[in-house]
């Protein structure tokens, strides 16, 4: 084996490494996340939701500058078409942000991780109706077995359980459309909020002048709090963006049940949320579903 082939094999793996180090990373921040959402739960969702907006602009351009790749974020920002599902995605994570923050802070921190843990499969769902993708019967049988934890939550609350349902469909709409952006993961991330920046820096401005923001007369706790949200949120995307090209897509499946996972068990054991029998009964038949997903993806790869 000559040398060449030898100093590109260990490149590729140092790559793989680093890919791993990244991805992992981001997943065990957005599992740590219920923890930061906890600390803002005192004040507004929407002050909230925009100055996660806000604070992510500058780190967000700052990487991209950093790394060079402004050109196509440039050809993007003359493109109306691309602006156009640029502003559509951003409404859509916006969206499932709201719904989030709200739930963290409403106690219903279980019923987060539930959404995120049957999000692959409402994936795997859209593509068959949307997509005209065809299942195979693993994944139907996995599809199902979801479909039958979703009806004994249902029929034990007496109420679909729709925060979980909101942010599995709304995560796999955004997955869905972002694929429709012809830019990269951190240019399309850095126009999303640049785009939401706009309302946000807007709304933050009329909170300021009518004297009932919480950046500038509150104190420096939640000042600090506010500008964090910017980092908390784009930090991990940015991590995930770079660490995802580098990883196989077997690698990031089995990786996506990081953060549900650390969330169910920071929601049962830490904030004390009430988990009973049928909850129970619900969640091994999602964990059953996702095992039988998971391991018909691997096969087929």
């Amino acid at each position: 084996m000559n040398t060449d082939v030898i100093q590109k094999q260990g490149e590729s793996e140092a790559a793989a490494r680093r890919g791993f180090a990244l991805g992992f990373s981001a997943y065990f921040l957005w599992g740590l996340l219920p923890f930061y959402m906890k600390w803002v739960a005192h004040l507004p969702l929407l002050e909230v939701v925009v100055h996660r907006v806000v604070w992510s602009v500058p780190i967000a351009a700052l990487v991209l500058v950093w790394l060079g790749r402004t050109a196509d974020f440039k050809a993007a920002l003359r493109s109306p078409r691309t602006l156009a599902m640029a502003a559509l995605t951003a409404s859509i994570i916006t969206f499932n942000w709201s719904i989030y923050i709200w739930a963290i802070a409403a106690d219903r921190a279980i019923e987060t991780a539930l959404g995120y843990y049957i999000n692959p499969l409402v994936t795997v769902m859209i593509g068959a109706l949307l997509l005209g993708e065809r299942l195979n019967r693993v994944q139907t049988l996995a599809v199902v077995l979801a479909t039958v934890a979703v009806a004994i939550l249902t029929y034990e609350n007496g109420k679909l359980p729709w925060i979980s349902l909101a942010l599995a469909f709304s995560f796999a709409a955004y997955g869905y459309f972002r694929k429709t952006l012809p830019v990269g993961p951190s240019q399309g991330f850095l126009l999303e909020v640049m785009i939401l920046s706009v309302p946000a820096c807007a709304y933050i401005a009329w909170l300021v002048s009518t004297g009932t923001d919480h950046l500038v007369p509150g104190n420096w706790i939640d000042t600090a709090l506010l500008i964090g949200c910017g980092p908390i949120t784009a930090i991990p995307l940015l991590m995930f963006a770079f660490g995802a090209k580098a990883l196989r897509l077997s690698t990031l499946g089995l990786m996506q049940y990081i953060a549900p996972t650390m969330v169910f068990l920071i929601a049962v054991f830490v904030f004390n949320e009430p988990f009973g029998k049928v909850q129970l009964v619900a969640f091994i038949l999602i964990w059953i579903a996702l095992a039988i997903y998971t391991w018909s993806s691997l096969r087929e790869k």
